[in-house]
């Protein structure tokens, strides 16, 4: 007699989640049983709108990119085997979205499916059980995975070019960060924090907040 699987005539595939960060987990490769069908990739830009009076649409200035999403479905079974798919598919995926007290924070993983990678966090897991054997045992579950993007800053550093004097652009503060420290982000010059303090109206250069968003004036 077929087991549901073999029915479905559909074999192991290379897809996996591959655990980065961090080295130490006891599951550094957790395999998916099937090819995902489709996934889906989103991106999205923040833009500050400029009020300039008279202007029926006002000129738009990029403050900054948001994270890209990969969100895929996928499906955990173990018909054939009559094991429980939450011992050897779905608490795996689950615990990619708990604290790990070396990182503060979920591991960080990689999705694997042949020419396809993508580097991310967990956002979230929707899991579905399907099919249970007599004894309530669940055989397959149905995954709703998305994933958010993970690049480390100073590799968006290397990556792009920060340094635009001649150029208009917003830059929010971020914890540990001085006004001389955006000024030579910027500027290449921390001497010109000041010109970044007037254009803001800051009389207290110690008193600016992580998260507040700065407006950084073209050197004339």
């Amino acid at each position: 007699m077929e087991t549901p699987v073999q029915t479905a005539g559909q074999g192991l595939v290379r897809a996996y989640l591959e655990v980065l960060a961090p080295e130490n987990v006891a599951t550094p490769i957790i395999p998916l049983r099937f090819n995902p069908t489709e996934y889906q990739l989103q991106k999205t830009n923040n833009f500050a709108e400029i009020p300039i009076p008279g202007l029926e649409s006002p000129p738009i200035q990029f403050v900054r990119g948001a994270c890209e999403k990969l969100t895929v479905e996928l499906l955990a079974d173990t018909s054939d085997t009559l094991e429980d798919v939450r011992t050897k598919y779905t608490d795996k995926l689950r615990d990619l979205m708990r604290i790990n007290p070396d990182l503060h924070g979920p591991p960080i993983v990689r999705l694997i499916w042949d020419d396809q990678v993508f580097k991310g966090v967990v956002e979230s897991l929707n899991i579905t059980y399907v099919l249970f054997s007599p004894d309530g045992v669940p055989w397959r579950a149905k995954l709703n995975l998305v994933l958010k993007e993970y690049r480390p800053v100073e590799v968006q550093v290397e990556e792009i070019p920060t340094s635009s004097p001649d150029v208009d652009k917003f830059h929010t503060l971020v914890r540990g960060e001085t006004l001389a420290i955006v000024a030579w982000k910027a500027f290449g010059d921390a001497t010109k924090w000041r010109e970044i303090a007037a254009n803001n109206g800051i009389s207290d250069p110690r008193s600016v907040e992580p998260g507040t968003v700065l407006d950084i004036p073209r050197l004339r």
